[in-house]
């Protein structure tokens, strides 16, 4: 339902939209993108878009996933210490935090489709060249720079963001998790069937079928109409929303599409700046907090997986005369997952899937704020659904910093906030993989130290972004 602009900001609050005074003639009205928006509502684009930006994540969870199935065989193949194993992880992290933090300051400037494309083209390219890795090194170096493309599909949340009308964001941008759930789930089943039968490199070439697929429908989702706006062109953008409301079968506002003040797009002093200072430093350690979170209890649980009870048994192990190393005498140092551990995995994804209803009513009903902060409470109580309380703290944290921050500057902050978010997923496997082993009981505790801190953050947060339009200039 169309809403005046005058109403819509007395009744909601809205941005703080300052608009450049241009002259038009006199008595002609005139529409904002957000306006624009709001007027056509939800169909039959917005089903689209959800289905192919969506779909994204499919092959995020994939290529982020991949490396949990793919540990145990390249621990036996190039016969590595727990510390490597971890650091293959973390170096997909780094190239992740670094390159998410590149690619969020070009996408404000150059737009959100071009970076969402060529992140697709170099993590294809990279996670094939992958699978022919002659050794450990080449392996960590090549799974960095896939990292590195797989932060730049954070965009396509951004892209839907922006599209969608005020009251769909907390229901449509929850459900995209359910993409991420799949492409979990389906790297777990294919490497249950790819790695005993042909090899974990076969597992990585299928794995990166669904970002190739994705590529080639990409041409159907146009430029953030925002984004165009925000750059001054204004024919690309009315040319956007009209395409939407045809497809929609709805009709335009009446008037002409009016263009806010200039200003300069993706600058990092605009994150610290007072306005968003605070926001900013609080949505960063929640990001760090929550990722340290969930990628800890993945590997964790691939880790217990790996080695079975034996490995903490006092018995000596089985003596191979062939091979006098200390490691070669261990059962625990080369252990390849087995039909039940695949099965576990499964089941563990699974349960990510129980909380999202009620996180989506969380964050529609009772705020964003309010809402993180009881997921992350919720964590330190109930942590056989760790997993689960984590995907749901992503979902409300991913709104969050993409409603927050304006058109000009949300890339850049969705991009330093999933930069931060890799430092926690960097510390995560030499805590899950290598503390866990020698001290279950501190690892635990320091998984719920970070919980209680995130929460705190969540608490306090000093905007509240529910019910509340996209922001389109600082």
């Amino acid at each position: 339902m169309a809403i005046a602009p005058k109403a819509a900001e007395n009744a909601i609050g809205l941005e703080e939209i300052h608009t450049e005074r241009q002259e038009h003639p006199k008595g002609q009205k005139t529409f904002t993108v957000e306006e624009a928006v709001e007027t056509i509502g939800f169909g039959r684009f917005h089903i689209m878009l959800f289905l192919i930006m969506g779909s994204t994540g499919v092959a995020e969870a994939m290529e982020i996933m991949l490396i949990a199935v793919v540990s145990p065989l390249i621990r036996c193949e190039w016969q590595l210490q727990d510390w490597q194993v971890a650091l293959v992880t973390t170096m997909v992290f780094f190239g992740y935090m670094v390159f998410s933090i590149v690619l969020g300051l070009l996408a404000d400037r150059y737009g959100r489709w071009k970076i969402l494309l060529l992140s697709f083209l170099w993590a294809a390219y990279f996670s094939l060249l992958t699978s022919f890795a002659p050794s450990y090194i080449w392996f960590v170096f090549l799974r960095a720079m896939v990292g590195g493309g797989v932060s730049g599909h954070a965009q396509g949340l951004i892209i839907k963001t922006e599209f969608l009308p005020t009251k769909y964001r907390g229901y449509m941008l929850p459900l995209s998790q359910v993409f991420w759930l799949a492409g979990s789930l389906l790297i777990i089943g294919l490497a249950s069937v790819v790695n005993p039968t042909i090899g974990w490199r076969w597992l990585i070439r299928i794995a990166s079928i669904p970002g190739i697929l994705l590529i080639l429908v990409f041409k159907f989702i146009p430029e953030s109409a925002r984004y165009n706006i925000s750059t001054g062109n204004v024919a690309a953008a009315l040319a956007t929303l009209q395409r939407i409301a045809k497809t929609n079968g709805a009709a335009m506002p009446e008037g002409v599409l009016r263009e806010p003040a200039k200003e300069r797009r993706g600058r990092f002093k605009d994150l610290i700046h007072p306005k968003y200072f605070r926001t900013t430093l609080q949505i960063w350690i929640i990001w760090l907090g929550i990722a340290f979170a969930y990628y800890g209890v993945i590997l964790a649980s691939a880790e217990l997986l790996e080695r079975d009870l034996v490995c903490g048994s006092a018995a000596p192990p089985a003596q191979d005369s062939g091979d006098d190393s200390e490691e070669s005498h261990s059962p625990c140092h080369c252990r390849s997952f087995g039909p039940a551990a695949y099965h576990t995995m499964i089941i563990s994804t699974v349960g990510e899937i129980a909380l999202n209803p009620l996180n989506i009513l969380g964050i529609n009903f009772l705020g964003r704020r309010l809402s993180l902060c009881i997921t992350m409470g919720c964590m330190i109580g109930f942590l056989f659904m760790l997993r689960a309380l984590v995907s749901a703290n992503f979902n409300t944290i991913y709104i969050y910093t993409a409603e927050v921050y304006p058109t000009t500057m949300r890339a850049l902050g969705m991009g330093t906030s999933g930069s931060l978010c890799r430092v926690g997923a960097m510390v995560a496997p030499f805590i899950s993989q290598v503390l866990m082993s020698a001290s279950f009981t501190g690892a635990l505790c320091l998984f719920s130290s970070v919980c209680v801190v995130c929460a705190i953050s969540a608490f306090t947060l000093p905007i509240e972004t529910k019910g509340r339009a996209l922001q389109q200039v600082k």
